[in-house]
């Protein structure tokens, strides 16, 4: 499987022909959305950097809320989270997504704004790679972030939703989330390819950055 970020919380994976998108942004974001086609889009909440589902080419089948989802292969299962930490009162729900085809789970967080209970940590299990929020501000803040990683235990991370070049939201960089991750030196790279059992034997979680495909306005 191929992973590929275009900024904010929007990623394309994509293995065999099948490609699922997910948040996909407007232009108001300052980034442009490339032309990207695909079976399956997961929102994760109703905001304008992360549901212009019509940037999507191919008549895709949408997902915007908790729920169990199987389309052409891809099993999609959504927890119902909130964007902050007093139950959607500040910023209303969001939706976690555990998405898994070709034998990879990935789990995306969307604009995750709190510690996760017990019962979420259980349903979202088994991770392979973990989209997760680290710009703070209206999501994860870069400590709590790494706390939520801690928890959920997956084999690769990427942060995703932190302050890149053209973005006009006001967010921080993804530093402070390496820092608490005792990352120096992170792995840099375009795209992530994964197979089902890559990382079995692995004992640290691995973070990845991945270089933000799109361009600025």
């Amino acid at each position: 499987m191929e992973i590929s970020w275009y900024g904010q919380s929007c990623f394309r994976l994509r293995s065999r022909g099948l490609a699922l998108v997910t948040d996909p942004y407007s232009p108001e974001t300052g980034l442009k959305l490339p032309r990207l086609t695909a079976n399956v889009v997961t929102v994760s909440h109703d905001h304008e950097d992360h549901n212009y589902v019509k940037g999507v080419k191919g008549s895709p089948y949408v997902i915007t809320g908790p729920g169990e989802y199987e389309v052409g292969g891809v099993f999609v299962f959504g927890v119902a989270t909130y964007h902050d930490a007093r139950q959607g009162e500040e910023r209303g729900k969001n939706t976690a997504y555990l998405i898994e085809f070709e034998g990879v789970t990935i789990c995306h967080l969307g604009d995750l704004g709190h510690a996760l209970t017990q019962e979420q940590v259980e349903q979202l299990n088994g991770i392979d790679v973990l989209l997760i929020p680290v710009g703070g501000r209206t999501t994860l803040t870069g400590a709590r972030a790494a706390e939520v990683v801690g928890v959920l235990e997956p084999k690769v991370v990427i942060p995703m939703h932190y302050k890149i070049r053209g973005l006009e939201a006001s967010l921080e960089t993804a530093n402070r989330f390496l820092k608490e991750m005792g990352v120096e030196t992170p792995e840099r790279m375009e795209t992530l390819t994964i197979t089902e059992g890559q990382y079995e034997e692995a004992d640290d979680t691995r973070v990845v950055l991945l270089e933000p495909l799109n361009e600025s306005k």
